[in-house]
């Protein structure tokens, strides 16, 4: 193929990935009253201090929820663009890459959602006194959410990340067994910044990251042998 011609083909592949985005988006819309509801089941009120406010959220929240429901198509328009130009074990990592990451971001999603939010959100609004009352606003509450979603999500990449750097010679999995007990403090710091200063809540942050270390310790053990054998 031309050069000319590999822009046809990625032009092609942006206009199918943004038609499945905007069929996803608009179905969202519909139902993004109930996705709105989901997300702040944590919290008893919200308002909004712009008559657009609660508008422009729904908006949001349909196209956030749209990008999720086209994800599957604008993969595969991504892969059937990158694949010609991949070798054979190129394309076999990849395909498992996608495949386990997609799997470990909608479990820290869930995790966030399931455990994260609804404890942080009862830990800050514990400080409401009689006379110091909470008005939280739509925009802001969802923003809030949507980061502890993203970043557990991404956090919850972890035993992939430690599986490519063994694959690079970054790290090996001897140096991560040696320096064990210093990860698992680092788990626990992280946890205690991560969640309210309880000690149940941080347990109960530091259990999940805590396994994710030892699956990218696995991870780590089979990038190594696959290394070592060639592959």
């Amino acid at each position: 193929m031309t050069f000319l011609d590999h822009l046809e083909e990625l032009r092609k592949r942006i206009f199918y990935s943004l038609i499945a985005l905007g069929v996803t988006a608009v179905v969202a819309f519909f139902f993004s009253q109930q996705v709105l509801d989901l997300l702040t089941r944590s919290v008893p009120k919200l308002v909004f201090l712009a008559p657009a406010e609660a508008f422009v959220v729904q908006l949001k929240v349909a196209l956030t929820t749209g990008v999720f429901l086209a994800a599957p198509v604008i993969f595969y328009q991504f892969w059937r663009f990158v694949r010609p130009a991949l070798q054979k074990h190129e394309v076999k990592y990849i395909s498992a890459a996608v495949s386990v990451c997609s799997l470990l971001f909608v479990a820290g999603v869930a995790f966030a959602y399931l455990v994260v939010v609804p404890i942080s959100m009862r830990f800050l609004l514990g400080f409401e006194t009689p006379k110091l009352q909470a008005m939280i606003s739509i925009s802001e509450y969802v923003g809030t959410v949507g980061a502890f979603l993203l970043a557990c999500g991404v956090i919850f990449q972890l035993p992939v990340i430690m599986f490519f750097m063994t694959k690079l010679g970054v790290i090996t999995p001897k140096l991560l067994m040696k320096n064990q007990r210093i990860a698992v403090v680092l788990v626990f710091i992280a946890a205690a910044i991560l969640s309210p200063p309880d000690v149940f809540s941080q347990i109960l942050m530091a259990v999940p990251l805590l396994a994710l270390f030892e699956l990218g310790v696995v991870a780590s053990y089979l990038a190594k042998a696959r290394r070592s054998a060639g592959g």
